[in-house]
């Protein structure tokens, strides 16, 4: 596929068929997220691959209000990002930027490898970020210095997702200043 094409096919997909996900393709998915760029090369992230049932459903409680609920509990897996803090954009334990600790960038960055990469295999992925996330720090033992970011169930797409209305160029772009 190319990637323009997986850029602009990728969707969120909330529903997924029964059949697993192959160990061949999570390592194609991971590798995408080991060669994401990251401030200074850091690479902050930390990847918890999450088959078991049992565990996929203890964290799809944590998606109150979340239309993702559901099928973050049936994914094949669900993978959980998280950061470690104060690394990226940081010199000497200090922020050196008016945005502060710029984890949040590498892992979009991170996260946005993996979609990509699972498209581009026929899986689909919905990224989630409305969830308890410290009770999610609990259920997948993540140590201090560490945030979870996201969680992203992945699993082959059960329908295609209509391509949404998106703003045209010139609505966006702005030359030589706003």
């Amino acid at each position: 596929m190319e990637l323009m094409e997986a850029i602009k096919e990728r969707r969120s997909v909330r529903k997924f068929t029964e059949e697993p996900v192959s160990d061949k393709d999570l390592k194609v998915i991971l590798e995408a997220v080991r060669w994401a760029p990251s401030w200074a090369n850091s690479q902050v992230w930390e990847v918890i691959v999450v088959r078991n049932a049992s565990v996929k459903k203890e964290l799809s409680l944590l998606l109150d209000r979340n239309p993702a609920q559901r099928i973050t509990a049936s994914a094949s897996i669900v993978l959980a990002l998280a950061a470690k803090r104060n690394v990226s954009g940081c010199y000497n334990g200090m922020t050196t930027t008016d945005k502060g600790d710029w984890f949040m960038f590498d892992m979009g960055i991170a996260t946005q490898n993996l979609c990509l990469a699972a498209h581009d295999l026929g899986l689909g992925t919905v990224i989630v970020g409305l969830f308890d996330a410290q009770k999610a720090r609990e259920i997948l033992k993540i140590p201090e210095g560490f945030d979870i970011t996201v969680l992203v169930p992945l699993g082959h797409p059960a329908h295609s997702p209509k391509l949404p209305k998106r703003r045209e160029i010139e609505e966006f772009t702005h030359t030589n200043g706003f």
